[in-house]
């Protein structure tokens, strides 16, 4: 694996992590560099007597360091990657020490016992009736927190959001903890998000009412979820928080092979130990959309590295819906190569967003490109103007700053996740060349 500059600080944990990184890139500070087909290693001085062992296991990439960060991979890793990218000549050890042999033997070991795990449980017998029972009693669950959830809304409604503190959420939060409780945890997140809009901006009430209704389309359909459509059924399941195992969508999915190109990558802090990354692709021959969703604890970075701009080949199953996006990636995906921007329309994206709302209209995010957008900036806010109309876009400060910069006044592609008020920008070009500008990690 040959992964170049911008892949390796897309593998980066945060953009602290990638900044300490080319900091580390001066081959002074590495009394020991190595490299053979399967492995990278060195030895990087810190502030201690002992240099810190930092080894790459290149299949993956997968690291380990004897640093005590906790940051997955650690700045050491992925400076050792950069030097590699930079200048493979500096890797000038070929015999891998003792310490990374024994670190990949046993990786080699976990990934035999764990493919002998799978196996095991793909032969073992499935007993259909008990599948059946825990489906059903799982159905019903819902049913009943559905059933709840609707007679609150109900009597929320009966009196009306400008009763009482409009802002008071605690009741709110109340009945979002028993959709947990009740094994509907999408629901409660719903909910969570509604309190939290609560007051948070001047047309406040219209958004709450938006997305209360979809709350209440919702418990609605899972009230009559039996008469629904399979495809329908999965995307209810989904939202309520009833996920798919990526192993039974990889056994049963829709497989679709393809030439994939990144269109974008964001990364987000969910929670103190939670960092979630959405890639969307864009598959060339076929021309379907697909987004890979992944989620890494514990300051761990991600150990395929999607960088805009690129194409990997590789067969993608989807996840079951009315308006599947969602996509399982396999272990290892092709190497990337150069990419083929959509040659689509701005017509033709807003078609594809209003086919799949209609689908499925608790789909949150959609992805789109836009042709031909000259980016402007209003006081506070940054616009996307194209086909005589100006979508706002939300971007903090420096990134707002330097897409303004790169695309100087004049007409570029942009790509982002659009909610149905707002698109963030995630990746612009202009014509065939490869991406201007990208939205940096968070």
């Amino acid at each position: 694996m040959v992964l170049t500059i911008d892949e390796v600080l897309a593998l980066a944990p945060d953009a602290a992590s990638a900044k300490s990184a080319r900091g580390l890139t001066s081959t002074g500070q590495w009394p020991l560099l190595g490299s053979d087909a399967s492995s990278v290693w060195g030895e990087c001085q810190g502030s201690g007597a002992r240099p810190y062992q930092t080894q790459v296991d290149l299949s993956g990439p997968a690291f380990k360091c004897s640093c005590p960060s906790r940051k997955f991979p650690c700045k050491h890793g992925l400076a050792l990657m950069l030097i590699r990218a930079q200048d493979r000549s500096a890797l000038t050890s070929t015999t891998p020490p003792a310490w990374v042999s024994e670190w990949l033997a046993s990786r080699a070991d976990k990934a035999q016992k764990k493919d002998q795990k799978v196996a095991e449980k793909a032969a073992a017998p499935v007993d259909p009736a008990a599948a059946l029972a825990r489906e059903t009693q799982r159905w019903a669950r819902l049913t009943t927190a559905a059933a709840e959830l609707q007679r609150w809304l109900a009597d929320r409604m009966a009196q009306g959001l400008g009763a009482g503190d409009a802002t008071d959420t605690s009741a709110w939060r109340t009945m979002a903890a028993r959709m947990v409780d009740a094994q509907a945890p999408g629901l409660g997140q719903r909910l969570r998000d509604s309190a939290d809009g609560l007051g948070a901006s001047p047309d406040w009430p219209e958004r709450t009412l938006h997305r209360l209704g979809l709350l209440q389309l919702a418990c609605e359909a899972l009230q009559r979820r039996e008469t629904l459509p399979a495809h329908v059924q999965a995307d209810l399941r989904t939202m309520a928080g009833w996920p798919f195992e990526k192993a039974d969508v990889l056994a049963v999915g829709e497989a679709v092979d393809d030439r994939w190109t990144v269109l974008g990558v964001t990364t987000e802090l969910r929670d103190a130990k939670l960092t979630e990354r959405r890639v969307w692709l864009h598959g060339e021959r076929l021309g379907r959309r697909a987004w890979v969703l992944e989620h890494a604890f514990a300051g761990q970075g991600f150990e395929t590295a999607w960088t805009p701009g690129t194409a990997v080949d590789a067969v993608l199953t989807f996840y079951p819906g009315a308006a599947a996006l969602r996509v399982a990636t396999p272990d290892t995906v092709g190497p990337a190569g150069a990419a083929r921007w959509p040659a689509t329309d701005n017509a033709g994206e807003w078609r594809g967003i209003a086919t799949r709302v209609a689908a499925c209209p608790w789909n949150a995010l959609h992805p789109l490109v836009l042709h031909a957008a000259v980016i402007l900036r209003d006081g506070d806010h940054l616009y996307a103007v194209t086909d005589g109309r100006a979508l706002s876009l939300r971007l903090m400060d420096a990134d707002a700053w330097s897409l303004l910069a790169v695309s100087g006044g004049h007409p570029v592609s942009v790509m982002g996740e659009w909610d149905g008020q707002t698109l963030t920008p995630l990746t612009a070009w202009a014509g065939d060349d490869p991406p201007l500008w990208s939205r940096r990690p968070a």
